[in-house]
C-alpha cells in the first residue's frame, strides 16, 4: 500500500483535458477553410461541374463537329427537309434535328457555347476592372471625386438597359463600318462593350461601399504612418480585403450577361446569323415553333442549364467565402 502511494506521488502529473484538446486542434489556412466550407455544398459543385463540361464543350467544338461530320454553317437542306420544306427532328445522323436552313441545330449550339460563355465572362472581366477601380478611388479619396463617379453611376443604372442597348446596337449595325468613324463595329464585340458598359456600376458601387468602411481601419493607418502611398494603399492593403465580394459578384454576374446577350441575339441585334448563337437559333424557332420544337428546346435547355450553374456556383462561393451569410 505504501509503495503504491509513492510510486503514486512520484509519478508526473498527467495534463489537464483543456490541454490535450488543445493540442489536437490542428490550424488551417484560409483557402482549407474555404474548400471544407464549399465541398459541403452538393448544389455548388453541381453547378461547377455543369461549368467545366461547358467549358469542355466549347473549346472541343470543332471536334465534335468533325465527329458528326457536319459544320456549324453547312447546309443539308435536301436532306433534312420533308416534301412541305419543314425540317425533319432529331436522328441518327442529326443528334438535335435541323434548323429551317439545314443546319445540324447539335453542331450550332455546341457552338453556341462557345459564344455565351466568351461573351458573358469576358464582358464581366471588363466590368468588375472598371468597377474595381472606379470603387476603390471613389470609396478611398471622397469628396469631389466620390460625388462625380457617384453621380455617373446613378445615371447609368437609371437608363433603361434593354431599350438603351437595342437604340445603341441597332445604330452601330446598318452599316458594316460600324459607328463613331469605324471605332465600334457590329458583331461581338459590340455586344460584349454593350454588356460591359452598363454592368460596371453595380460593381463599382459594391466596391466603393467596402472601400468606405476599410479605409478607417487601423491597417490603413499603419500603411499610411509607414510612408505607403495612396496606390499602395488602395491595391494592396485594400483590395485584397474586397476579393471575396467581388468574386461572388462576379459569379452572379456571369449568367445575367449570358442571358443578355441571348435577349439581343432573339431579336436579332447580337451577333451575326452566322455566327452560332443560342438566342438567335431561338429567335429562328419563332416561324414555326409548335412544328419544329427541337429548334428551340435544346438551345433553350443549353441557355437554362448554364445560367442555373453560375447562379448555384455563386451561391456556393457566397456561402464559402461568407460563413456569417444567411443561408436560408
Amino acid at each position: 500500500m505504501s509503495t503504491t502511494a509513492a510510486e503514486t506521488a512520484g509519478a508526473p502529473d498527467a495534463p489537464p483535458p483543456e490541454a490535450t484538446e488543445s493540442a489536437s486542434i490542428v490550424g488551417r489556412s484560409p483557402s482549407q477553410l474555404f474548400w471544407m466550407r464549399f465541398r459541403q455544398d452538393r448544389f455548388a459543385l453541381a453547378g461547377l461541374a455543369v461549368i467545366l463540361l461547358l467549358v469542355l464543350l466549347a473549346i472541343f467544338a470543332p471536334a465534335f463537329a468533325a465527329l458528326v461530320g457536319h459544320g456549324p454553317n453547312e447546309l443539308f437542306q435536301r436532306e433534312t427537309t420533308d416534301v412541305f420544306g419543314i425540317p425533319e427532328g432529331p436522328t441518327s445522323s442529326f443528334w438535335f434535328g435541323a434548323d429551317n436552313s439545314g443546319r445540324d441545330v447539335f453542331v450550332r449550339t455546341i457552338y453556341g457555347t462557345r459564344v455565351s460563355l466568351l461573351v458573358g465572362v469576358v464582358a464581366t472581366l471588363i466590368a468588375v476592372v472598371v468597377g474595381i477601380v472606379l470603387g476603390v478611388i471613389a470609396g478611398y479619396y471622397g469628396g469631389a471625386l466620390d460625388t462625380f463617379i457617384s453621380r455617373t453611376t446613378d445615371i447609368i443604372l437609371s437608363v433603361p438597359l434593354l431599350l438603351f442597348a437595342i437604340g445603341i446596337v441597332a445604330a452601330c449595325s446598318t452599316s458594316k463600318e460600324g459607328c463613331f468613324f469605324g471605332t465600334i463595329k457590329p458583331g461581338m464585340g459590340l455586344v460584349i462593350l454593350i454588356i460591359s458598359l452598363f454592368t460596371w456600376p453595380y460593381v463599382a458601387r459594391l466596391v466603393r461601399g467596402n472601400t468606405l468602411s476599410l479605409r478607417e481601419r487601423e491597417f490603413v493607418e499603419a500603411s499610411r504612418s509607414l510612408g505607403a502611398g495612396d496606390l499602395r494603399i488602395m491595391f494592396r492593403e485594400i483590395l485584397p480585403n474586397l476579393i471575396s465580394p467581388i468574386i461572388v459578384y462576379a459569379s452572379l454576374l456571369i449568367p445575367s450577361n449570358i442571358l443578355f446577350e441571348a435577349y439581343l441575339s432573339f431579336l436579332g441585334l447580337g451577333v451575326p446569323d452566322e455566327t452560332p448563337s443560342w438566342g438567335n437559333m431561338v429567335s429562328d424557332s419563332l416561324e414555326n415553333f409548335d412544328v419544329v420544337w427541337w429548334l428551340w428546346l435544346f438551345p433553350g435547355l443549353f441557355l437554362l442549364v448554364s445560367v442555373l450553374a453560375f447562379n448555384l456556383l455563386g451561391d456556393g462561393l457566397r456561402d464559402a467565402l461568407d460563413p456569417r451569410a444567411d443561408r436560408s
